[in-house]
């Protein structure tokens, strides 16, 4: 697909964080501004793919680049979560999908809107980063760095120690939450 085309692109964007602040400006793609007023809606799955169900987020990420959503940047993302700061500005509308552990039954999704209210810090709490997703969301509220509309989609995991795969609670969490955003995402 061409840089300029519509639809949706997958983009990793490496691991651990990059030599500097410079390097990730130089090395991201710009994202476009989509739909009629020009908003930039994106979809970032965070996780880690070595880390058996820590990897839900990416999977929801590389289905929803096989079969793009018209309009929408797909990024799937393994590193420090505070990169995402960088990696959202000039975005109007961010949905993020990550791995969760509160305790509640693997394959439970949880669905938070982040615009406003702090995310629980207890969905949160397994995490191989120093600061995790619920700190990077709210840093960047306290920077006046969160964009306007934040959707986060939490997919609980039963198994976080290393190794590939998903479980299978998690692998029809992956389909669910894909079916969601692609209503979801599509909408005004």
């Amino acid at each position: 697909m061409s840089p300029g085309a519509r639809g949706a692109t997958l983009r990793s964007t490496g691991f651990g964080p990059p030599r500097s602040r410079r390097a990730t400006r130089r090395g991201a793609r710009p994202l476009r501004p989509h739909g009629e007023n020009g908003v930039v809606r994106l979809v970032i799955g965070i996780g880690n793919a070595w880390r058996s169900d820590d990897a839900a987020g990416l999977e929801v990420a590389r289905a929803l680049q096989n079969s793009p959503l018209e309009g929408v940047d797909v990024l799937a993302r393994e590193g420090e979560p505070t990169e995402l700061i960088d990696v959202w500005a000039g975005a109007e509308a961010v949905w993020l999908v990550d791995a969760v552990s509160s305790g509640a039954t693997p394959g439970t999704v949880h669905r938070l809107d982040a615009s406003s209210e702090p995310l629980p810090a207890v969905l949160f709490r397994v995490s191989s980063h120093l600061v995790g997703l619920a700190e990077a969301v709210e840093l960047a509220r306290a920077l006046d760095r969160l964009p306007p509309r934040v959707v986060v989609y939490g997919i609980e995991g039963a198994r976080f120690e290393a190794g590939e795969g998903l479980t299978p609670e998690v692998e029809v969490a992956v389909d669910l939450v894909v079916a969601r955003l692609r209503a979801e995402v599509a909408g005004p």
